[in-house]
């Protein structure tokens, strides 16, 4: 897959190479996910400059800003941030002990401005709507970050976690670029209506979840317990006999051409044609170097169509 796609839409970005592999951050900073300690963090952090990765995707909601704070400190030690993408969301704050979505305008504004502090840097390259509330016009809100780009605050608008519906009024003026929402092999219902509507409008689209929770990884059997915070997943249960079959025969791909499940998934996605990057995530510095390494996974024609059909 070529580096191309409206997360490089921007003038700006003419000379920028984008690595299709970037590093998701949801467990850094994050003690709600398998906490991992800060100064681990920034070994995986710097690990992933040192293999050229330059696309970075965080959130507020990854620690409540400190995966923010941990990504800029690093890229501030390491004077790396003029060679790197960075996205980052908004939506969500704390009232006590809730946690309150909010598309509210001003309140987006706010959290733009909290977001550049923790980052430490002046400019954020996607900033992405994290979900959507229940009461705020969509289009408002984009409107209110289409502000923000014209300042050059932030250079690329997006949505995360919309509807196909709440994405056609959020993209109501069309200042939308870039659309970030689970899509994997074992999850393609975006496929049938929701791409279309975003390559019609020339929208990027970035996927989360692409290892479906670690299901796409080839770890998981028959025998496996599974985890309890899977236990309500289709894919984990009432699916569950029938992907593992599934994955089988990618094991068996992934055999003949040396190299792990994971990798041959991430190959899969980098040859297709509404993607334009993927951000598979870590918890330690050797998932980082592997991920990378699905680069080099080279898929014929038909050993794509053949994963295809496989998982259609």
């Amino acid at each position: 897959m070529e580096s191309e796609g409206m997360i490089l839409s921007s003038n700006i970005y003419n000379d920028f190479h984008l690595n299709p592999i970037g590093m998701g951050t949801n467990a850094v900073g994050n003690p709600s996910n398998n906490p991992i300690s800060d100064e681990e963090s920034q070994h995986m952090i710097v690990k992933a400059l040192e293999l050229g990765v330059n696309f970075f995707d965080t959130a507020y909601f990854y620690g409540f800003g400190h995966s923010e704070e941990v990504l800029g400190e690093v890229l501030k030690k390491t004077n790396a941030r003029h060679k790197v993408l960075i996205a980052t969301k908004g939506a969500h704050r704390r009232e006590g002990t809730d946690i309150i979505v909010d598309n509210d305008p001003k309140f987006l504004e706010e959290e733009v401005y909290k977001s550049l502090k923790r980052l430490q840097t002046d400019y954020i390259d996607i900033y992405y709507i994290h979900f959507p509330d229940d009461k705020t016009p969509k289009y408002e809100s984009v409107g209110a970050l289409h502000r923000l780009r014209e300042k050059g605050i932030i250079r690329e608008i997006g949505v995360s976690n919309f509807t196909l519906e709440q994405t056609e009024e959020a993209n109501k003026d069309g200042h939308l670029d870039v659309v970030q929402d689970e899509y994997n092999l074992l999850s393609r219902e975006k496929e049938e209506k929701f791409i279309p509507y975003l390559r019609k409008r020339d929208i990027g689209f970035i996927p989360y979840y692409p290892l479906a929770s670690g299901l796409l990884t080839g770890k998981y059997t028959k025998d496996t317990e599974i985890p309890e915070k899977r236990r309500k997943n289709p894919n984990f249960t009432t699916k569950y006999l029938e992907n593992l079959r599934k994955i089988e025969t990618l094991k068996q791909l992934a055999r003949e051409k040396e190299c792990q499940v994971y990798q041959l998934v991430l190959a899969w996605y980098l040859e297709t044609d509404f993607i334009d990057a993927i951000i598979p995530g870590a918890k330690n510095v050797n998932q980082i170097i592997e991920n990378q390494k699905a680069k080099e996974v080279t898929l014929t024609r038909n050993e794509f169509e053949e994963i295809n059909a496989l998982f259609r």
